[in-house]
């Protein structure tokens, strides 16, 4: 009886060694399987890479765009102000040289008036309340001129201007110095520092 038993306990002990070996491995393949699966694949970081590429050529993108729109805003701002600003210097010339053709068309009066005023007083067909009068009014009317900035150019004696001045002719003048106003044919005018009307002068060789 003892025999048979040894003999059965020595004929189960090979069917253990065999399940052993199939939980050792099993137990290998579960710890790579675990390794496995916390070290990505190769590939599966190359995937992770790109997008980190994409992403910063994507800034790069919009940093130029941002600092093109930046640049463009600047422009338009500058040319904003430049057109405001000729906006309001074409306004204000236009205030201030409103009265150029009003003043250009009183021009002729003044100069008949000096033209009778140059008469002589002495001649009975002139009356001297005549005379007065005729003063009075060209007096008026240069100072109605002067309050709106019209300024007479009456250059007699005065080095001859080519820039105020109109030569109608040069004399000989022994007691002037070349290129003096010796006389004044017709006065000129300036408004607000803008040339109406150039003064006729004769001029000195």
């Amino acid at each position: 009886m003892a025999n048979k038993q040894h003999s059965d306990t020595k004929h189960n002990e090979p069917d253990k060694q065999p399940a052993k070996q199939d939980k050792a491995e099993k137990d290998v393949n579960t710890a790579q399987a675990a390794t496995a699966a916390e070290q990505p694949p190769a590939d599966h970081k190359k995937k992770q890479e790109k997008p980190v590429a994409v992403s910063e050529a994507r800034i790069e993108a919009l940093e130029k765009a941002l600092e093109a729109a930046k640049n463009e805003t600047l422009r338009t701002l500058a040319d904003s102000q430049n057109s405001r600003r000729r906006a309001e210097k074409d306004v204000a010339a236009a205030h201030k040289y409103a009265l150029d053709k009003f003043v250009r068309e009183l021009l002729p009066i003044v100069d008949n008036l000096e033209r009778a005023l140059e008469l002589d007083q002495d001649k009975d067909t002139v009356e001297k309340s005549l005379i007065e009068g005729v003063q009075l009014t060209y007096r008026n009317f240069i100072d109605v001129l002067q309050k709106f900035a019209v300024e007479q150019i009456s250059p007699q004696g005065e080095p001859f201007d080519p820039q105020l001045h109109q030569a109608v002719s040069t004399v000989e003048q022994p007691d002037s110095e070349p290129n003096t106003v010796i006389n004044v044919m017709q006065k000129g005018y300036q408004l607000n520092g803008r040339l109406l009307r150039p003064a006729m002068v004769v001029v000195a060789k």
